[in-house]
């Protein structure tokens, strides 16, 4: 496809967790550590997509990327493996329903969780279902894998444990709400929100229940870990730290609205955007704000956060200075897009509520 002119605007030119490398992208916010893409360069303002590739439907998911692969779900129910290339599709997958849940890549598999409450393993390859797991309702929230484990919610309130190459199920343990929020999985615990206001900390082994944090509304944020540390946002408009051992909330910040975005973590900050338009970064160690800047109407997509650099998905793409929050550059793309963008070497991957992907340089 002839390379697209881009819409752009300029203001200047430890826990031990599956990772990833910087040119991979193999989860939410880049891996298991929800690192939001350490590593990534502040790129120059794209102007053009070196390729676009229409899917069959808007996507909300992010996608994800390894060995030249870019993997995207769409609310079509379609999975597209594209080349990075070229966009050309090497295989796709037709599941049952609408995809909402980002996927994730483990060994040869890409699994992901589907509207008809449906939760698969794709075989990266080929592209057929190596397995699927049943839930009894929509499935958001995307797949975590640790250990031989894959650990996911489900809308009909509870949380999963699955057999990584089985798809069986090992255990399950009701939440008490929806669950929409990806948890974090640590070497012995899952944490997680809920959408009944709880936040919550299980044993990774059993499903069992180690402790519960209420806040005041529904959870749709997915939590990060910073070594003793939980962060987490809620619909209730703060943003918490919690100790991570017993729930007992170290520090919280009241924004102008709730937080469905999800937290990324980089040196001493973290930093999280919100329903109110405003991405946010405070002090990891007292909660003190360190900066935070408008950055568009509504902002529901994880920040990514790179080398001296943060990318958000709000009205465009914008990156942003990590140490002050001011706003370098601007790029648009013709569509809205909630889903965090992939950086990899010089090009910034897009997936919009068109429908369309896109390669950014």
């Amino acid at each position: 496809m002839d390379p697209r002119p881009m819409e752009t605007t300029s203001k200047t030119a430890v826990v031990s967790v599956p990772t990833a490398s910087e040119t991979d992208w193999i989860a939410l916010l880049h891996d298991g550590t929800r690192s939001g893409g350490h590593g990534a360069p502040l790129l120059p303002t794209p102007t053009r997509a070196r390729w676009q590739t229409r899917t069959g439907g808007a996507v909300r998911s992010s996608p994800v990327l390894r060995d030249e692969i870019l993997y995207v779900a769409s609310l079509s129910g379609g999975v597209y493996a594209l080349n990075v290339e070229t966009g050309r599709a090497r295989w796709t997958f037709r599941a049952a329903g609408q995809i909402h849940s980002t996927p994730a890549l483990s060994g040869t598999k890409l699994l992901f969780g589907c509207d008809s409450g449906a939760v698969y393993a794709l075989n990266c390859e080929s592209g057929t279902a190596a397995w699927e797991a049943r839930t009894q309702g929509e499935v958001w929230a995307s797949p975590v894998i640790r250990n031989g484990t894959v650990f996911v919610g489900s809308a009909d309130g509870n949380m999963y444990a699955l057999d990584a190459e089985t798809g069986k199920e090992r255990w399950k343990q009701s939440l008490g709400g929806r669950v929409y929020s990806s948890a974090y999985a640590a070497e012995k615990t899952i944490y997680v929100g809920s959408g009944n206001g709880n936040i919550c900390a299980l044993e990774a082994a059993s499903g069992k229940l180690l402790w519960t944090t209420p806040t005041g509304n529904g959870i749709d944020s997915s939590p990060a870990l910073s070594g003793d540390m939980l962060l987490i946002g809620s619909e209730d408009f703060f943003f918490y730290a919690l100790d991570a051992g017993s729930g007992a909330v170290k520090w919280k910040y009241e924004t102008g609205l709730g937080i469905m975005s999800s937290p990324a973590v980089s040196g001493d900050i973290t930093v999280v955007g919100g329903k109110d338009g405003y991405l946010y970064a405070w002090e990891l160690a007292t909660g003190k704000l360190r900066w935070k800047t408008r950055a568009g109407l509504v902002i529901t997509s994880p920040p990514v956060i790179g080398d001296s650099v943060v990318y958000i998905e709000s009205q465009g793409t914008a990156a942003l200075d990590s140490a002050s929050g001011k706003i370098l550059w601007r790029a648009g793309v013709g569509s809205s897009v909630q889903a965090a963008p992939v950086i990899s070497g010089k090009t910034i991957y897009v997936a919009g509520n068109d429908g369309e992907v896109y390669a950014l340089e």
